[in-house]
């Protein structure tokens, strides 16, 4: 039986990035499109029927699906394989791997999905996760969900202007027929999901060389969302117009990127953060004309999160006044701050007794589908307590600790 360390060993060189280090594994790129394969190929080792569904994700059976709705539902687990820019190794592939391998385990115990009286089960890769492609996060279970118009998604573009409906359509999908899937809802009885921690909370509760704490069960994902700024300029030589004749886009992007922090840092639990920065036309010795930047926002109290975007966007308008530009703010996504069904994580609690449980700060598919379908987290002790970095990290001794959790889980669930 292959670890799952052995497992990731073998997708090690997959999307590499030499400039940003670690990974870069967007949606239906090269690198992303291996994995797929390399997940389609492991499953079907293992004798697992796999489809692809409307709007991408892929589906490993083992047990047949259920026929309809009043079957109660399948036991569904699994994760995604796609990255953020130069993210770490273990953001989503170990949510798979373990999955592979807890099915492994719970064959090697004699235990059975889909027959003697047990539920089918089922592991998952949700597409585009990350938004790291175009710009939502979790759009294969959003859209699944209905939780994002299908036109809206189908326009959404990436960095070189290519739609999701073109790469949908390139990749095998019909774009008009992304969107709610009643059918592959009405399969999922609860969804657990396996995640690297992507924070300091299980190596805060102790010693990473001790056992103890290296599995935690999720308890509720904080709100958060994605804003994007446009701050307009005159664009002009950088050589022949003077400082005081400029209307500089950059120079109010600094300042709200400035702000962002400021509004952030005065109040407990806020997290505010302008990840990505893009002048336009870009040229090193000319004034921006405008500049596009992404913030994301995130506090367990919805209303906190909303009146911090308001505050934020007000400073930013002063910002841009100031040096001669206006500036707007557009939604591209939201989550409500969420909280796992109580009477899965109780279970949860009864199959792994002593493990913690755990708040995240970070976005899953489990947060988007515990909406529709009672859904569970575990996570995995994360030593260096960075992530989405190539600094990103776990322990094979925890790789393998999760991998049996979760085989316990499930096998309690079946």
């Amino acid at each position: 039986m292959e670890s799952v360390s052995e497992l990731l060993d073998s997708i090690d060189d997959v999307g590499r990035d030499a400039r940003r280090g670690g990974y870069s594994r967007p949606v239906y790129s090269t690198a992303e499109l291996d994995l797929r394969g390399w997940f389609m190929e492991q499953a079907q080792r293992r004798g697992l029927d796999v489809e692809t569904d409307r709007n991408g994700a892929i589906w490993a059976w083992w047990g047949a699906p259920p026929s309809n709705a009043d079957s109660g539902g399948a036991l569904v687990t699994g994760s995604h394989l796609d990255s953020v820019p130069g993210g770490g190794a273990f953001d989503g592939p170990l949510g798979v791997a373990s999955a592979l391998v807890a099915v492994d385990k719970m064959r090697e115990r004699g235990i059975t999905a889909g027959e003697r009286g047990t539920r089918p089960l089922a592991v998952t890769v949700f597409p585009e996760e990350e938004g790291s492609r175009f710009g939502v996060a979790c759009l294969g279970s959003r859209l699944m969900t209905g939780s994002i118009d299908p036109d809206r998604a189908r326009s959404l573009t990436d960095a070189d202007g290519v739609t999701f409906a073109e790469a949908a359509r390139k990749n095998g999908l019909n774009p008009e027929h992304v969107g709610p899937d009643p059918t592959a809802m009405a399969r999922i009885g609860e969804f657990v999901e396996l995640h690297v921690e992507q924070g300091r909370g299980q190596i805060d509760l102790g010693p990473a060389d001790s056992s103890k704490n290296a599995i935690a069960i999720g308890s509720s994902i904080l709100g958060h969302g994605r804003w994007k700024f446009t701050v307009f300029g005159q664009g002009n030589h950088a050589g022949t117009t003077l400082m005081a004749d400029r209307a500089d886009p950059m120079v109010a992007a600094a300042r709200i990127v400035l702000a962002v922090q400021q509004v952030a840092a005065g109040r407990d639990d806020a997290r505010a953060t302008i990840g990505r920065l893009q002048p336009v036309p870009g040229g090193t010795n000319v004034i921006a004309s405008k500049v596009e930047m992404w913030m994301d926002v995130r506090h367990p109290d919805d209303a906190v999160t909303a009146s911090l975007v308001t505050k934020i966007h007000g400073k930013a308008q002063i910002a841009a006044a100031e040096e001669g530009c206006s500036v707007t703010l557009t939604e591209e996504s939201y989550s409500n701050t969420v909280h796992f069904d109580t009477r899965l994580q109780s279970t949860l609690q009864d199959l792994l007794p002593g493990a913690p449980t755990l708040a995240t700060g970070a976005g899953h598919d489990a947060g988007i589908l515990a909406a529709k379908v009672p859904s569970a987290m575990l996570f995995v002790r994360n030593p260096t307590g960075i992530s989405h970095s190539p600094e990103e990290a776990i322990e094979r001794r925890d790789a393998d600790a999760g991998a049996d959790a979760l085989a316990d889980v499930l096998a309690g669930l079946l």
